[in-house]
C-alpha cells in the first residue's frame, strides 16, 4: 500500500499546476483586456482629435465678423439675434474686396436670411451657375457699401467648384416693381439687389442694381 507522502506530493504538483495555469490564464486575459482597452481608448481618442479638427477647420471657415460702422442700429440687432438660431450651409460667399464685404449666401429672401446674410433670390441662376444670379441684401446691413461701387470693380464669387471673378459692368436705379433686371442674360452675371436711397427714413421707395459680368 502506497505511503501517504508521495501521495500529498502528487496533490501538491497538481495543485501547482493548477495554480500556475489559472495564474497563466489570468494574466493572459488581463493582458488582452488591458490591449483592447488601449486600443479602444487610442481609437477613441484619435475619432476625438479628428472631430475636434473637423470643427476648428469649420470655424476658420466661418467669414469674418462684418463691419458694421455702417450699419443701422436695428440692423445689427436683428443680425446678432440670428446668430444663436442655426442656419443652412450657403450656396456661396461673396466678397467684393473694394468695400470690404465678405458674407455668405443663404439661400432665399426671407427676413432671416437677409439679417444673417445676403440672399439668392429664387427662380434666378444658382450662383456660380449660366445666367443671371439674383443676389439680395439690405441697404443698412451687409449691402449698404454698395453705395461705393463704380464700374469696373471686382466681385469674388466661392462656390464648392471653386471661384470666380466678376467685373461691374452698370448700375442703376429701378421701381421695385421692374423686376426685369432678374430676366436671364446670356452670359454669366450676378445681379445684386438692395433698396434705395441708401439713408431713406421707412421703406425705400427704389432699388438700387449692381450688374457684375463674370
Amino acid at each position: 500500500m502506497p505511503s501517504a507522502q508521495p501521495i500529498d506530493r502528487v496533490r501538491q504538483r497538481r495543485l501547482r499546476v493548477l495554480v500556475e495555469r489559472a495564474a497563466w490564464t489570468f494574466g493572459f486575459v488581463c493582458l488582452v483586456t488591458y490591449g483592447a482597452l488601449y486600443v479602444d481608448g487610442a481609437v477613441g481618442a484619435r475619432h476625438e482629435l479628428e472631430r475636434f479638427a473637423l470643427l476648428q477647420a469649420a470655424a476658420l471657415e466661418q467669414p469674418p465678423a462684418p463691419d458694421l460702422s455702417l450699419w443701422g442700429p436695428g440692423r445689427i440687432t436683428a443680425w446678432r439675434q440670428t446668430l444663436s438660431e442655426p442656419a443652412p450651409p450657403p450656396l456661396a460667399v461673396l466678397r467684393i474686396p473694394k468695400i470690404r464685404l465678405e458674407v455668405p449666401v443663404l439661400r432665399g429672401t426671407d427676413d432671416f436670411t437677409l439679417n444673417r446674410a445676403v440672399g439668392h433670390i429664387d427662380d434666378t441662376a444658382l450662383p456660380g451657375g449660366d445666367g443671371n444670379s439674383g443676389i439680395a441684401g439690405h441697404r443698412d446691413g451687409f449691402f449698404r457699401g454698395l453705395k461705393d461701387i463704380a464700374p469696373d470693380d471686382a466681385i469674388e464669387l466661392e462656390t464648392l467648384r471653386g471661384k470666380e471673378i466678376y467685373r461691374v459692368e452698370r448700375i442703376w436705379v429701378v421701381d421695385p416693381e421692374d423686376v426685369s433686371v432678374l430676366d436671364a442674360t446670356p452670359t454669366r452675371s450676378l445681379t445684386l439687389v438692395t433698396c434705395y436711397p441708401f439713408y431713406h427714413i421707412g421703406p425705400a421707395p427704389q432699388r438700387y442694381i449692381v450688374r457684375a459680368v463674370q
